[in-house]
This record gives structure tokens, sequence and C-alpha cells, in this order.
């Protein structure tokens, strides 16, 4: 086939799943989890159920792609992020202010929808622990870079300050206010710091 054929059938196809994923998300925002059905999406989405069944086996695999993409769409805004920031110690300051700030939207988002029930579905599954995982070396790998400088504390090993960053900052999904997100990754980032001698 020519190229340019085949970069149209690519273009459709992704077309096509990008419009199933944003459909399912809006049907179980709508609707809530358990009312979201393979007919239910194929009608919105405006494609046969057949054809559907073609990228997707069922509900959940659709979910899970969309959460993947989302995933995929954090990491590439934290990367570009900390590519445009200045040294180690500013670069995971910019990184850990812009999670927090995922954090408070995503939470926001799900207070105001029936996004919550795609959270606890996501949290059962496997793909979400990878995430988790493409997340954290991403983190570990800043903290690092920021130890070896010298801004950051070396007693603890970069894995485990990850951890304890990640895990407090998802305490922004409860936060209220821009400052309140602030002053929780100035308290983090202190905890990061060099012991006094």
């Amino acid at each position: 086939m020519p190229k340019l054929w085949n970069e149209t059938i690519d273009a459709h196809r992704q077309a096509v799943r990008d419009a199933t994923l944003d459909t399912t998300a809006t049907l179980v925002a709508e609707f809530g989890l358990a009312s979201v059905t393979m007919s239910k999406i194929a009608e919105r989405t405006g494609i046969g159920r057949a054809t559907l069944y073609k990228y997707f086996p069922d509900v959940d695999a659709i979910l899970l792609a969309w959460h993947e993409r989302q995933v995929s769409r954090h990491l590439t805004h934290l990367a570009e992020i900390r590519d445009r920031t200045g040294d180690a110690g500013e670069r995971l300051t910019s990184v850990l202010e812009a999670y927090a700030a995922i954090h408070q939207e995503r939470a926001r988002h799900h207070r105001h929808e029936h996004g919550a029930g795609i959270a606890a579905f996501l949290h059962m599954d496997e793909h979400v622990s990878q995430a988790q995982k493409q997340l954290h070396t991403f983190v570990r790998d800043l903290i690092a870079e920021a130890a070896e400088s010298g801004a950051l504390r070396d007693d603890i090993a970069p894995d485990e300050l990850a951890s304890y960053c990640l895990h407090a900052l998802t305490a922004a999904g409860s936060l209220h206010s821009e400052d309140a997100v602030h002053r929780l990754v100035s308290i983090t980032l202190a905890g990061l710091r060099p012991p006094p001698p």
C-alpha cells in the first residue's frame, strides 16, 4: 500500500481509538461506571459494535487504555516542565508543583462527576502500578540528580524519598486552593533538604 494510504488508515484508527476513549470517559461521568456498556459506547461514538470490538474486547480494556493515555500525557507534561527549568533543585521543585496541581485538578474533576468510579476501578488494576512505577522512576531520578548536586539530602536513598514525595503530594487532591498546594510542596521539599549538621 502507498505510504499516504497507510498514514490515512493509521490516522483513522487513532481517531476511532481516541473517540472511543473520550466517549467512554464521558459516559462514565454522566451515568456511572456500572451503566456503561459496549453498546452505549458504540452508539455514542457513532461506530458499529463489531468495529468497536475490533479495537477493545470490553469496557474494562477501554478504561485501562484511557488511563494509560492520561498517564502518558501527565508524564510528557512533567518531562516538558523538567526540561525547561534551571538546575536540579529547580527542576525537582517545578515537577513536584506540577504533579501536585495534577492531583488537585483530578480530584476536583472526580468530585464534580462520576469520575470516582473510574478511579476506583483503576486502583484495582496492575496497569496502574506500572504507571506508578514510571512516575516513581521519573521523580527518583530527579531526586538523585539534585542529591548529587548537594541540593538534597543523601542520607536516604532517592527511591525512598521519591515514595515519600509522591505519597505526600496526593494530599493535594483534598486541598481547595493553589496557596495550600504550594505550601504542601514547600513542606515536602523541606523534608528532602539535608539535615542540619
